[in-house]
């Protein structure tokens, strides 16, 4: 059986975060493993408290994984701070990690800041170089490439950018604040348009760490990263449609739909 792993926070409420990943990674037929880089206090309304895990404890569960089950892809979710992202990348490395896929997650659905500012940098000097792809919304992209996205130009353009700066493929994902949920790939094949119809829901909770454990489950299966996005953008699509009516606040999504 092929396996993953996220790192990434927990999610108390169960609909982001590790519990998403993992409930993705299963339901497309993968063994998911995990190591956590925060605990949170949330719930759909938002997010309480943080308490981030030291690296020293980050390390050991990296390697007792990596140790014992070598994951066949890895999707790295949110990590709070500069000393985290340092101790991933060294573990990464060690191991020879393949298949990663990063989400730049730093800041929740909810609006709340899930990353320090020294984060962001560390972020992009060590994480990206590594990774297969990263998958940023917009917001995160005009972050990244320190520009504005009002069009879908404007994505290809902030894909392009961060492409360039990093040497990573990247997916900006259009769901976010466009007409559409149109994504972008932008990588060393080019440009790659991933249609989506958007669906009137407010239950989103959870939306980008799905969609990026779905990639990794993919490329864990040897599908190609094309055929990842695609494989992940339906699977998202029907967790969204057969979505559940929880909480007060952003729901999440039904990450079991196909048990029907």
């Amino acid at each position: 059986m092929k396996t993953a792993l996220t790192i990434a926070g927990s999610d108390s409420s169960g609909g982001a975060g590790i519990q998403a990943d993992i409930k993705t990674m299963t339901m497309l037929g993968v063994y998911a493993m995990s190591a956590i880089t925060a605990l949170t206090a949330q719930n759909t309304m938002g997010v309480r408290a943080i308490s981030t895990v030291t690296p020293k404890f980050l390390e050991q569960q990296l390697d007792a994984i990596f140790e014992d089950i070598p994951p066949d892809a890895v999707k790295i979710g949110m990590v709070s701070s500069a000393e985290l992202i340092k101790t991933i990348a060294q573990k990464l490395e060690f191991y020879d990690a393949k298949n990663i896929v990063v989400d730049p997650v730093m800041v929740a659905t909810s609006g709340a800041k899930l990353i320090d500012d020294n984060a962001v940098e560390t972020l992009k000097k060590f994480l990206f170089p590594l990774a297969t792809v990263i998958t940023p919304n917009i917001p995160e992209a005009e972050i990244l490439s320190n520009t504005k996205i009002k069009s879908a130009e404007d994505m290809t353009r902030a894909a392009q950018i961060i492409f360039e700066s990093y040497g990573c493929a990247v997916l900006c994902k259009g769901g976010h604040s466009l007409n559409e949920a149109n994504d972008i790939l932008y990588s060393a094949d080019g440009v790659e348009i991933f249609t989506g119809k958007r669906i009137k829901t407010s239950n989103t909770h959870g939306t980008g760490c799905t969609l990026s454990s779905a990639v990794a489950a993919g490329l864990a299966k040897n599908l190609s990263l094309s055929e990842s996005i695609q494989h992940a953008k339906e699977y998202i699509s029907g967790a969204l449609s057969f979505g559940l009516n929880l909480g007060k606040g952003s729901g999440p999504m039904n990450h079991a739909f196909l048990l029907k």
